[in-house]
């Protein structure tokens, strides 16, 4: 017969692993982190799960995308700008002219993405590489919350 287990049950037969990284942006640039999220994966122990990660701002994205051809990065990001231009039609300027396209243009990209683990290794394809993506002029400080859920 077949057991089937309640959802906390399943839940605590999963281990957890979270880890938050900084990264240092300099200005409207991918900074390519697929390194350092491998390397915590590593550390996780887990073989088989779940890679989610979380960006905690909102003027700046997390976006998977090709890895071995750098035009395909610096054509993406001259599309974005010619789609969210900078301009002083916007009512929120707070921080500069980049303050509200920068907001756009993380709202039409992502703050997190989910990445499945197979024997201890995020399942990214061949060409894949994860990036922030600093949507302001001048470079911040970033957080990126690292959670990994599995066995």
């Amino acid at each position: 017969m077949l057991e089937v287990l309640s959802i906390a049950e399943a839940q605590a037969l999963m281990a957890h692993y979270q880890q938050s990284i900084q990264v240092q942006t300099q200005g409207k640039t991918l900074h390519r982190i697929t390194q350092k999220v491998a390397s915590i994966v590593t550390a996780s122990g887990i073989q088989t799960g779940l890679c989610t990660l979380f960006l905690r701002h909102t003027s700046a994205s997390l976006i998977i995308q090709e890895n071995a051809d750098p035009d395909v990065l610096l054509d993406l990001a001259n599309f974005l700008s010619k789609l969210v231009p900078e301009s002083d039609r916007y009512i929120h300027s707070t921080e500069g002219a980049d303050d509200m396209p920068a907001h756009i243009r993380t709202v039409l990209t992502h703050t997190s993405e989910q990445i499945p683990i197979a024997r201890g290794r995020m399942v990214l394809g061949t060409w894949q590489g994860i990036y922030i993506w600093e949507h302001r002029s001048q470079g911040s400080p970033r957080e990126l919350v690292v959670h990994i859920t599995g066995d």
